[in-house]
């Protein structure tokens, strides 16, 4: 069992955050959400509807939070997930935010990002020289990072594994789950 951790802030995207926190609990994975304080976040939906060019939004559930990022000691986890929505939008500002993302990539540890999920790598100069997939109108985002764009449901970089948003969750995982597995030694 490894321990995961996920980072989450208001306007996360539902699906994004609550299908991997299920799918990992599944496999028997301990997930610990972390989040600007404590307090619970409010995620949101996000769909498509007929005569809109972009997704709309609603309000989804509220996602319990277990620690704060501030709290966050890297070196107690195995992974790293970071679901998409507005989330990453703002997150990625936070100083706290800069220490724990980037030592997951300093110590080849799995990445997970999910639609906006590659905005907190990208911010932070992460992605420089990687593949990943992203939310499609990200692609230039992603680019101006230095970062390959690939449109597709399960991009595996490495110990990055990526996609483009909640309808790829399915493949996404499977490949996360591959990549946990490989790299995760249970302690003795």
């Amino acid at each position: 069992m490894a321990r995961v951790l996920m980072l989450a802030g208001d306007a996360a995207e539902e699906l994004d955050s609550m299908y991997p926190l299920f799918r990992l609990r599944e496999d028997d994975h301990e997930v610990v959400v972390a989040a600007p304080t404590t307090r619970p976040v409010q995620l949101v939906v996000h769909d498509f509807e007929p005569g809109c060019d972009a997704y709309t939004e609603k309000p989804g559930r509220r996602l319990p939070v277990d620690l704060a990022f501030a709290d966050v000691r890297p070196e107690e986890y195995q992974a790293l997930v970071i679901p998409g929505g507005r989330a990453p939008e703002y997150i990625r500002t936070d100083p706290d935010v800069a220490r724990i993302v980037a030592y997951f990539f300093a110590h080849e540890l799995p990445v997970g990002t999910i639609c906006h999920g590659p905005q907190v790598p990208a911010a932070l100069g992460l992605l420089r020289g990687r593949t990943t997939a992203a939310y499609p109108p990200l692609k230039v985002d992603v680019e101006q990072a230095g970062a390959t764009f690939a449109d597709g449901p399960d991009v595996v970089d490495g110990a990055m594994v990526s996609c483009r948003g909640w309808p790829d969750l399915p493949q996404w995982s499977r490949a996360f789950l591959r990549v946990l597995a490989k790299s995760h030694v249970p302690a003795d």
